[in-house]
């Protein structure tokens, strides 16, 4: 199927050899080393991307990187999901130039502007019509985490109730809240207390909190959340909400089965418990829907979203049911409501995704990369799990040599893991990890992605999964990892596509 709407992405002709990635210096050079020395020097050492990628970027268009070295790299970050329609997409950068050369203000606080009137139409229009219906939305500060902070002392207001439900497994932000919510001990550790929060288990398949797996793990998920909340005994307070992500994005790329969220849109229903889904990773056209709420059908009570609405500039809101607007004038604010240009980005991508049909090509091409990547898994046991939604994909890597748990997990690669991430990167191939122990390759390729950069990341990721695995360094000619790879993902291609990264 062709890519819709990528036509204006050029896509690099393949380089036929065998390429042997450069060393440090080389990869830099000069300027560049300049600059990730002085980044070393002068920033906090809590970065985080700039430690797994020590590249500089120069240029960028559609699913393409190019550092300061002249070296080009597939992106299958996306900023975090962020470019649903990739870098430097033209409808995007013609809505930016033209606010600029409209003359708009660019900054306005919270007050109406055409822009937002705009956005808010083009937002609208995307949501789930009886959701839309009689939603009201909140421009928050521009990080997800801050929309989710709205979102629980939004509810807070409408109920009168302190506490949240949240999940194993979840991440919704660093903020106090937000970090209260989120699953990950080991950034919650160094602090004090973050809120009275109950955690109910995340049916996770591969992973299963009650070691069972499948359907049974689902249905017991369900069961247990429905019988804490109802025992007198069980030390749950009816909280002011429950919060969760329809696809845990940092948790490892696991997907909640459609059932056990309609489960969970009953039992909180049936309680008065408002339910609030961070969408902020899974929205716009990621999970081969426009909203990731879509495949269960469910409507919440609040949606938070963030990161691509605003077309790769920065931006989020809350968008809730109009009941639950007790708010008092001023009861959330912040200085930088009002990103004009932010707006005029966000509307033009959503429309694009929707014009283009981008939410469905994401599924068609995420479903054959789903299924090459477990074919994969066949020739390499260390892939323990193939998993996700859309072009929203997790490989989670695994000590094949280890003894299964009663599910038939293998305990988790995390050394393994960075070993894979630096031989991407080595062959022009940017991946994250997420997960537990970060031992869980995350693919966040933009929905523009076209037939054949897809078909390269699966090249790349092949070879530098085998190399690992082998036990080559990262700087080991991606060409030499092709016969380790084997199967179905390592064909004729692999010295092209591993070329396609110089």
């Amino acid at each position: 199927m062709p890519a819709t709407g990528s036509a204006a992405l050029p896509t690099q002709a393949p380089t036929k050899g065998r390429s042997q990635a450069p060393s440090q210096a080389q990869t830099q050079g000069p300027a560049g080393e300049a600059i990730l020395r002085r980044q070393r020097v002068r920033e906090s050492a809590a970065r985080t991307y700039a430690r797994s990628f020590p590249i500089v970027p120069v240029r960028a268009n559609g699913m393409t990187v190019e550092g300061a070295d002249g070296r080009r790299y597939l992106d299958c970050l996306s900023g975090a999901g962020t470019l649903a329609l990739g870098h430097n997409h033209p409808v995007v950068l013609e809505a930016i130039r033209r606010t600029l050369d409209s003359g708009a203000p660019l900054h306005l606080l919270d007050l109406a502007t055409a822009e937002k009137d705009d956005f808010t139409t083009a937002l609208f229009e995307s949501l789930p019509r009886d959701f839309a219906e009689q939603a009201r939305v909140h421009f928050c500060g521009p990080a997800g985490t801050d929309a989710v902070e709205a979102a629980l002392k939004l509810m807070q207001t409408a109920t009168g109730r302190s506490g949240a439900l949240a999940f194993t497994g979840g991440y919704h932000g660093m903020t106090a809240g937000a970090l209260a919510l989120t699953g990950n001990v080991a950034v919650k550790e160094p602090l004090p207390g973050g809120g009275e929060v109950v955690r109910l288990p995340y049916p996770y398949g591969y992973r299963c909190p009650f070691g069972v797996g499948g359907e049974a793990g689902t249905e017991l998920a369900a069961t247990y959340a429905e019988r804490l909340l109802d025992d007198p005994s069980g030390g749950v307070v009816r909280p002011a909400a429950m919060v969760l992500e329809a696809v845990q994005g940092e948790g490892g790329v696991v997907p909640a089965p459609d059932d056990w969220l309609r489960a969970m849109r009953r039992i909180t229903a049936e309680r008065g418990i408002p339910l609030i889904v961070d969408e902020v990773q899974t929205g716009v056209g990621r999970t081969g829907a426009m909203w990731a709420v879509e495949h269960s059908g469910i409507l919440p009570d609040a949606m938070v979203l963030s990161k691509a609405i605003g077309g790769s500039l920065p931006l989020a809101v809350v968008v809730y049911r109009a009941e639950y607007d007790g708010w008092l004038p001023g009861a959330h604010t912040g200085t930088f409501r009002g990103n004009t240009l932010a707006m005029a980005a966000g509307a033009a991508t959503l429309r694009h995704v929707a014009a283009h049909g981008l939410a469905e090509r994401a599924a068609v091409v995420g479903a054959r990369m789903t299924e090459r990547l477990r074919a994969l898994a066949g020739e390499l046991p260390v892939i323990g799990d193939v998993r996700g939604r859309g072009l929203m994909i997790g490989v989670e890597l695994v000590d094949p040599e280890a003894e299964p748990d009663a599910c038939g997990a293998r305990p988790a690669a995390p050394g393994f893991a960075v070993r894979v991430r630096e031989a991407c990167l080595a062959r022009g191939l940017i991946v994250e990890l997420g997960g537990r122990h970060d031992a869980v390759l995350r693919l966040l390729p933009p929905l523009t992605i076209t037939d054949e950069q897809a078909d390269a990341v699966l090249d790349r990721l092949a070879h530098a999964i085998a190399a690992a695995a082998a036990g080559e360094g990262a700087g080991s000619a991606a060409g030499s990892a092709a016969g380790s790879a084997g199967g179905p993902a390592a064909g004729s291609a692999a010295g092209s596509a591993a070329g396609e990264g110089r």
